[in-house]
């Protein structure tokens, strides 16, 4: 593969980490400025994970079958932006829905489809490192976008934040055009190695036969269940402090997402380079060990400050799973054809918790408080903790 395709994958990755989320942690405080409540928002929130969660797998399945790959996301950026930009114009609670379901299926397509794209580049033994790249180049796009997302929300309200999204998609749509198309092997890029035949025997029910993924499903499961409410309620809390706040909403929102996403870009880097000797079961460990005591931290301490320490453990762990995770898929997927339809059993499995952890949590919030809500999110991260380790021995899986 060239030089110029692997940058261009890299720049697509920078440009991609404003768009896949559509407003993120932004979304709580653009609603909760509107007069939604927190179980309003969380139920919207929901309702897109859903969609996406739904789409999830038959996206794993095109990214292994199509030629097209560009193209899925391409028509990502296109979709996402267009659903967002619908939310900007009306609020009202049937636009605020249909705005989250569309986005959340157009970004199920993206995920598995970057992850072919990379490994139809790179092959078996480059891709750890590409993923490695590509996310701390995702990493660093959040970081970007954040800060300008901040102080443009501040400066100029948050409408601005729609039009920064809206650009970060047309440079993402640019730099997928950068990348030959003709140097992605789309044998490889579903996980046969190279010049070997598929199989036309091993069907989509291979991946029941592997309960080694349906273990890590679970676990990344219960762990998202307990980690995609937190930023945003995180967010939401001091939202819903209004002029009893010292900090503003949009600042505190683009202040969470830099200092975590500045700390998944050594991490990133870090594990690419390291797996091969620390393993991937023990690096999935490390992370899932971090969110508990994330958890317990937001619970216990409400002031702005303690926002540090929380989101630079979110960084950690994020850093870690993001090129663990994936690079564990296609090691335990290797020659199965299926290795992108894999990796959407984990993303349909991480989807599902994260989907779901928006409401529960806004109910929670919503009856109790915030603290008790933050508690029981480190109760399911901790049964995430029990499962992987009860599930295999500690000893790391290595590269072959």
């Amino acid at each position: 593969m060239s030089q110029r395709s692997l940058s261009a994958l890299c720049l697509m990755s920078f440009f991609l980490a404003d768009v896949r989320d559509g407003l993120g942690p932004f979304l709580g405080i653009f609603l909760t400025e509107r007069h939604w409540r927190a179980d309003e928002i969380g139920l919207v929130m929901t309702c897109g994970g859903i969609a996406g969660l739904l789409a999830t797998l038959p996206a794993g399945i095109a990214a292994d079958a199509t030629r097209q790959k560009k193209l899925i996301v391409l028509l990502g950026c296109l979709v996402i932006t267009i659903a967002t930009l619908l939310l900007w114009y009306s609020n009202q609670s049937w636009t605020a829905m249909v705005s989250q379901v569309v986005a959340g299926v157009a970004a199920a397509f993206i995920g598995p489809t970057v992850s072919g794209i990379t490994l139809g580049l790179t092959g078996q033994q480059g891709f750890n490192q590409q993923m490695g790249r590509n996310e701390a180049f995702n990493h660093g796009g959040n970081t970007v976008a954040a800060l300008l997302a901040g102080f443009s929300a501040w400066y100029w309200g948050m409408g601005a934040v729609f039009i920064l999204m809206t650009l970060m998609a047309i440079f993402a749509a640019v730099a997928t055009l950068a990348i030959r198309g003709d140097e992605i092997d789309h044998q490889v890029a579903r996980g046969y190695e190279k010049d070997q035949q598929s199989d036309p025997t091993t069907g989509i029910t291979t991946l029941m036969r592997q309960p080694a993924l349906l273990i890590a499903g679970i676990t990344l499961l219960l762990f998202h269940l307990a980690n995609a409410a937190l930023l945003p309620m995180l967010s939401m809390r001091v939202a819903a402090a209004g002029a009893q706040s010292a900090v503003s909403p949009g600042l505190y929102a683009a202040a969470t997402v830099v200092i975590s996403q500045a700390v998944m870009i050594p991490v990133a880097l870090w594990v690419s380079k390291r797996i091969g000797q620390q393993g991937y079961r023990r690096l999935i460990m490390v992370a899932l060990l971090i969110l508990p005591l994330r958890a317990l931290i937001a619970a216990g301490f409400a002031e702005p400050i303690f926002v540090i320490p929380v989101q630079m453990l979110d960084g950690m762990a994020a850093g870690i799973l993001g090129v663990a995770v994936p690079g564990y898929i296609v090691s335990l997927l290797r020659g199965t054809g299926h290795v992108n339809a894999g990796q959407s059993v984990i993303m349909l499995m991480q989807g599902a918790g994260a989907a779901l952890s928006p409401a529960m949590t806004g109910v929670i919030a919503a009856r109790y408080s915030y603290s008790t809500a933050f508690y029981v999110l480190g109760a399911i991260a901790l049964a995430a903790v029990v499962l992987w380790w009860r599930s295999g021995p500690a000893r790391a899986i290595r590269l072959a």
